[in-house]
Formats: structure tokens, sequence, C-alpha cells
């Protein structure tokens, strides 16, 4: 299977005009997929139409190798979901609630031994979980949406409003999971998130997809037409990407006056300023 979602040509369409407009791209088995954008863009509506809690107007989506018209209940089975309502049961601790949706998809207890060790909630499995902290509520719904070890995962802002270090275990978490054969659809607001753990990125501004594809080729694709360089008195010149300015490096370096040499590339929220005149 080349890819285990794809869309052609769809759209959506809501009263006050399009959601979803001609949205055609795919995501590759075993890949992390991020889908960035400002908010209203069409991140959530996306999920949602890839979830079936919303029904395309027109084009064709394909979901685990089947239209998604096609997929059934034992099929989404094979799929877990964290979005912005996910939450857990606020007067059962950690443990009871994975316990209790252990037991709705028939794994064994041993398996939610498992996950708490790995999202780092093991000593505080006996927590209530209205009395958690942010970081550790939003660690045990990932933990409730990864319990059966889904093959595809939908991550909708899993790190929003979350201190630096949790992030990083979130982080930690998902590269794992992706490890061992999770394909990842993160949507996500941070880019350098996205930088981070995405082998790809769609961007999508008003409904339109405007960009995709590796990190590192985008940044390329759109690096500017010149190169910085430090001099030992802590000053930067600015050269073009030319024999001129070939020439004027190699001048620094032979005077031993060169420190450091940077092509300047954007970071993927300058190349969505570019394209669209507005920040995320």
């Amino acid at each position: 299977m080349e890819y285990l979602i794809e869309l052609k040509k769809v759209c959506l369409q809501f009263d006050l005009g399009f959601a979803i407009e001609n949205l055609t791209f795919g995501v590759k088995e075993k890949e992390i997929f991020g889908f960035l954008g400002p908010s209203g863009a069409g991140k959530t509506t996306t999920i949602k139409l890839l979830t079936k809690q919303l029904k395309r107007k027109s084009g064709s989506i394909s979901l685990l190798g089947k239209d998604i018209d096609q997929v059934t209940r034992s099929d989404y089975d094979q799929i877990g979901i964290l979005s912005d309502t996910s939450n857990l049961y606020e007067r059962m601790s950690i443990q009871d609630n994975l316990n209790f949706f252990a037991g709705l998809r028939g794994i064994g207890r041993g398996q939610v031994e498992d996950i708490l060790q790995r999202v780092g909630l093991k000593e505080q499995r006996k927590q209530v979980f209205k009395k958690c902290s942010r970081g550790m509520k939003q660690r045990a719904i990932l933990a409730s949406a990864v319990l059966h070890r889904p093959r595809l995962l939908f991550l909708d802002e899993p790190t929003s409003g979350l201190d630096p270090a949790t992030s990083q275990e979130i982080h930690r978490l998902l590269l794992q999971l992706n490890k061992t054969g999770t394909t990842i659809f993160l949507t996500t607001h941070n880019m350098e998130e996205a930088d981070k753990l995405c082998h790809r990125v769609g961007i999508i501004n008003q409904g339109k997809l405007i960009a995709c594809g590796a990190p590192r080729d985008l940044k390329l694709e759109f690096a500017r037409d010149e190169i910085r360089v430090m001099k030992r008195d802590r000053q930067y010149i600015t050269v073009k990407k030319d024999e001129a300015g070939a020439k004027r490096i190699a001048e620094l370096i032979q005077a031993g006056d060169c420190v450091t040499i940077h092509s300047n590339e954007p970071n993927l929220e300058e190349i969505f300023l570019q394209l669209t005149g507005r920040e995320f």
C-alpha cells in the first residue's frame, strides 16, 4: 500500500463557504505527517472527515487502503485519536481509566502496565484524574489513545499548552510509537515540533493545501539567495550565492577572518508567511 491515507480533490462546504477545497495529499504507512496551518484553516475539519465525523461534499478519501465509505467499525479498531475534546473520567484514577478502556477493547491489563511505564505515569497511576497536572492528564489521555497499539494515530494539537519538558516526553513517546510501526497524522501550530518530528508536512490555509514536502526540502525550496558569514569581530556580512560571493568567502577564510558560514534558510513559519502574507 503506497498510502495509508489519501485524499483527492476533497471539498466540504458550510453555509459561510468552503471549509475544505480541492484537498489532495497522501500519508504513507509508518510516516509522521504534519498538517500545519493557523486556527480555522481546516486542520480539525480534515481529521473529522478522515474519522467519519463529517462527510465530504465531493472528491475521494481512502483510509487503510479502502474507500472511506467502506471502512467498518472493526477497521477503526486499528486507529487511535487524540483530539482537543479527548478526556478521561475525572473521578477515576489514571490506572482505573486505562483498565476500563482496555476492557472495552479486550486488552489485557499487562498492556496497561506497559503503557503506564512508557508515558512515565507508573508511579502516579493511583492518582485521581481530576487532581492531575495538565501534563499528566495529557500523557494519560495519549496513553488511552495508543493503548491498543494502533496502526494509525490522529493527534490534534497534542502538546498545546504544555511546558517544554512535558512536550519533550510526549515527543519521545511519539517517536517510539512510530519506530514500532504506527503511522501518525499530527496537526500542530508548533513549527519547531513539526520540524523535529515529521517526515513530511502539508501546510493548509483557508481550506487549501499550499505546500507539501519534507521540512528540509521545503526550506531548501524557499531558501534565500544569500549566505551569512560571521567574522572574528562578531560582525555579520551577507553575500550572494554566486561567484563573487564565493570569492569573498574564500578571501575571509584565507585571512583567518571567518568564524561561521550559514545558508539563509527560512523556517516553516517564515515559509507560510512568504506564501500567504499572514502568520500562524
